[in-house]
């Protein structure tokens, strides 16, 4: 009767599929962490791996098998935490890397893939990828979408290559300094349409590293690193300059 008395005295028997005992101490540990998944919390799923060795059923073991898939599982679970760790501090070293190089762009002249620039003292310059020899019509509006001067001017292939404008409008107006939006299209000696890729250059004014990527600020736009095809002291401006006498005085006209 005595052994028969221990047995009812004692705690229950946990097993694999039974619930641990509300009064153990290991149990009020795990409820702390119920609301946390098992990748989450790597202690919540070694907390209850090992409470469930200590109070398996003697007469009845843990099955090997099982057991082993569990430690197998144990260890994936272990190895995913470390790969998020790894990308994290990754993603996080990408992230400083990205903002160390935008900086290094601050001051220097960028060339983007863009058709909005902006006019100072009477002169505005874009640059045009022409895939072939074709006739260009060239269209060019302000910042509230009037067109103000529209053109025709025959482009040989090539790519970078420079259109200025002095801001004097089909008309003969002149135009204030400000923002202006060119649109380019172009047409082959067989009459077949070409497209035409405008391009901007300008000063990098400042970077945003609240963003990501970080933003660059380049005439009053902005723009990712990866939108830069060419960037350098005079990047832009120096093959500007050597055609600005020759394309000014054909918008003129």
């Amino acid at each position: 009767m005595a052994s028969t008395g221990a047995a009812t005295n004692a705690s229950p028997i946990v097993s694999g599929t039974t619930t641990l005992p509300t009064s153990s101490s290991s149990s009020s540990s795990l409820s702390s962490g119920t609301d946390q998944t098992i990748a989450g919390n790597f202690q919540t799923f070694l907390s209850l791996l090992t409470t469930q060795l200590q109070n398996q059923n003697p007469l009845s073991p843990l099955d090997t098998n099982q057991f082993t898939q569990q430690l197998v599982e144990f260890a994936g679970v272990e190895q995913q935490l470390k790969t998020n760790d790894s990308l994290s501090s990754l993603v996080s070293l990408q992230q400083s890397a990205q903002a160390t190089q935008a900086l290094e762009y601050v001051g220097k002249t960028a060339v983007v893939k863009g058709n909005t620039t902006y006019m100072n003292n009477s002169s505005a310059v874009w640059e045009l990828d022409v895939p072939t020899a074709s006739t260009l019509n060239i269209t060019i509006a302000n910042s509230t979408g009037q067109t103000v001067y529209s053109g025709t001017y025959s482009a040989n292939a090539g790519n970078n290559q420079p259109f200025t404008w002095n801001g004097q409008g089909s008309d003969g107006t002149q135009w204030p300094d400000g923002s202006y939006t060119m649109t380019a299209t172009g047409q082959d000696g067989n009459g077949n349409n070409v497209a035409i890729t405008t391009l901007v250059g300008g000063p990098v004014d400042s970077v945003d590293l609240s963003q990501s990527p970080p933003l660059l600020s380049i005439m009053g736009q902005t723009y990712t690193m990866s939108q830069i095809t060419a960037i350098g002291p005079g990047a832009s401006s120096s093959s500007s300059s050597s055609s600005s006498s020759s394309s000014s005085s054909s918008s003129s006209n």
